[in-house]
């Protein structure tokens, strides 16, 4: 399963096309964008075929005569209301989809996302309705991609590639966001310096991280895998140098992931109180 979701996460050779992916938010603007595709080439038929029949059929060599009017009320009515219904009968669907990406409420977990130059930070705040004990985490590019991005290493971009030998060359990161499958996922997005812009193709939006200010979003993705995005906002040098890596498990494996990381949390923060109390224990001895 997962092995699938790698694959449909990742660009092929020759796309030309959005991707439909995998929630269905995403498929609702894929949908949209493949209406309004479809009006658009209906548009380029109707006018660039009046222009070749008039250009064959209506030239001066065949002796056509240019006619003498040069206004139509009727056809000045027709292209303008045909244009408006277009327009209406795109707005709809559109509007409804925004509506629909804009309802964070009721969700499941959520997730602060707080973006710095150049790398980002995960926090899990809470999961189904209880809060998580410090689960949180930087996520950067990963070694084998800062090495050879380094001006003359001398390696190969194209040796770098992960298990299933996809090139993931500036793509992959040292920790990934990790998400249950089949979970409603609200994000809050932020960011500590500049403007950043958290973007998963495949999730169907992107929502810009600006200081000072929480933006939300949410998604559920049904189909483990591993989904894989960019900064999308020029943030700086190493704007190329920040992606994003989302993996998906079932809700039984992340479970028992989150679990262990809240267990880490709390030795780690023992450990540091205990440390934290050894010099004051010395000075009252």
């Amino acid at each position: 399963m997962l092995a699938s979701g790698v694959a449909s996460a990742n660009p092929q050779p020759w796309q030309l096309n959005l991707t439909a992916g995998v929630t269905d938010t995403s498929h609702k603007v894929y949908a949209m964008h493949m209406a309004a595709f479809w009006v658009c080439v209906g548009i380029g038929i109707v006018v660039f075929g009046a222009m070749i029949v008039a250009m064959v059929r209506f030239r001066k060599s065949k002796g056509a005569v240019a006619e003498k009017w040069s206004h139509s009320t009727k056809l000045e009515l027709l292209w303008t209301v045909i244009p408006v219904l277009i327009l209406i009968g795109l707005a709809w669907p559109a509007t409804k989809t925004l509506i629909y990406m804009a309802s964070t409420g009721s969700a499941d977990m959520t997730v602060k996302i707080t973006g710095y130059q150049w790398k980002w930070r995960y926090d899990y705040v809470d999961y189904q309705g209880k809060p998580v004990n410090r689960v949180g985490f930087i996520s950067k590019l990963d070694a084998q991609s800062d090495r050879i991005r380094q001006l003359g290493s001398g390696l190969d971009p194209w040796s770098a590639k992960d298990a299933d030998g996809y090139n993931d060359y500036l793509l992959n990161v040292d920790h990934p966001l990790v998400l249950p499958a089949g979970v409603k996922v609200r994000f809050v997005v932020t960011a500590d310096d500049v403007i950043h812009a958290w973007w998963v193709p495949q999730l169907g939006w992107k929502q810009d991280a600006i200081p000072g200010i929480i933006n939300d979003q949410w998604t559920k993705i049904d189909e483990p895998g591993i989904y894989r995005g960019q900064c999308a906002e020029l943030c700086g040098q190493d704007h190329g140098f920040m992606p994003i890596v989302v993996k998906v498990v079932p809700k039984a494996e992340f479970e028992q992931w989150l679990a262990a990381q809240e267990a880490a949390g709390a030795t780690e923060q023992a450990a540091r109180t205990a440390q934290a109390n050894v010099p004051a224990r010395a000075g009252q001895g």
